[in-house]
């Protein structure tokens, strides 16, 4: 178990920890290259996924975000019968071969707590001529009806400001955050004032860029200009890769240096002491 309590902060009043485990690498969402979409679909299946999500509970991670597919569905019921853990779902709807409709509610019976409608269907929608959020306001009631916290998964932090400008039921955001500006439409600075200028929670997705960043500098970059209410959301290769970044995630939170243990390969033998 870790030294350090893993810190929490509040989605609507569900508790949530400032690690998130991210699903991009459970589904093949490498944002990377083909080949490397291929393989993660390959080799994760239910019990890999189990396996990290095991791991990520062990240091107090206590939410996984991910769309609606019932691979996570499963893996869910999975990692609580086998370790008593039950890991909360921030599940990410989008409408693309169904109605958004019958995604949230798809979304509801399987059990997810919040509920923030993709990207893929919340950026088409901002019309910033009218500051606006189009068909917004009928997903937000469905979401609020059954029973699940809302938000909005964005890539464009215009969307933040028109979200918080306009009132709506919004209980945080979803936003890409990382130190090369991979995914962000403007300067990081500029994503950077607009995540600490709402007081919603965001949900710092792509911190280390898609495996571009170093773990250390890639987290010690959001930690330090997002807010204490902030979740990170973090994809993990593996269960040691889990283990290794929340312990640095941890430390930053601490305002510590982080204890990392550096590669070794034949070239950096001279580096020794």
């Amino acid at each position: 178990m870790p030294d350090i309590p893993m810190p929490m902060t509040s989605i609507g009043g569900v508790e949530v920890s400032r690690v998130i485990c991210g699903s991009n690498t459970f589904f093949g969402f490498s944002h990377f290259s083909s080949a490397r979409d291929a393989w993660l679909k390959r080799y994760f299946d239910i019990p890999k996924i189990v396996e990290v999500m095991a791991k990520c509970a062990e240091f107090g991670v206590n939410c996984v975000l991910s769309g609606p597919d019932p691979k996570m569905h499963q893996a869910i019921q999975d990692l609580e019968r086998q370790t008593g853990h039950h890991m909360k779902w921030l599940c990410t709807p989008w409408a693309h071969d169904t109605t958004m409709t019958d995604a949230i509610k798809w979304t509801a019976d399987h059990g997810a707590e919040i509920c923030m409608p993709h990207t893929g269907w919340t950026d088409p929608r901002l019309n910033m001529a009218r500051g606006c959020i189009e068909e917004l306001e009928p997903v937000l009631e469905q979401i609020r009806s059954l029973g699940m916290k809302t938000g909005l998964s964005t890539h464009r932090p215009e969307c933040i400001v028109v979200g918080d400008n306009a009132g709506y039921d919004i209980d945080a955001y979803i936003q890409p955050f990382n130190v090369i500006g991979f995914l962000n439409p403007v300067e990081t600075d500029w994503v950077g004032n607009i995540i600490r200028r709402t007081p919603k929670p965001v949900v710092c997705i792509k911190p280390l860029a898609a495996g571009r960043v170093m773990p250390e500098p890639g987290l010690g970059f959001v930690y330090r200009n997002n807010k204490p209410i902030d979740p990170v959301c973090i994809g993990f290769l593996s269960p040691e890769e889990a283990e290794a970044d929340i312990k640095i995630a941890l430390a930053l939170m601490e305002h510590e240096q982080p204890d990392v243990e550096l590669t070794m390969s034949r070239s950096k033998r001279h580096l020794v002491k």
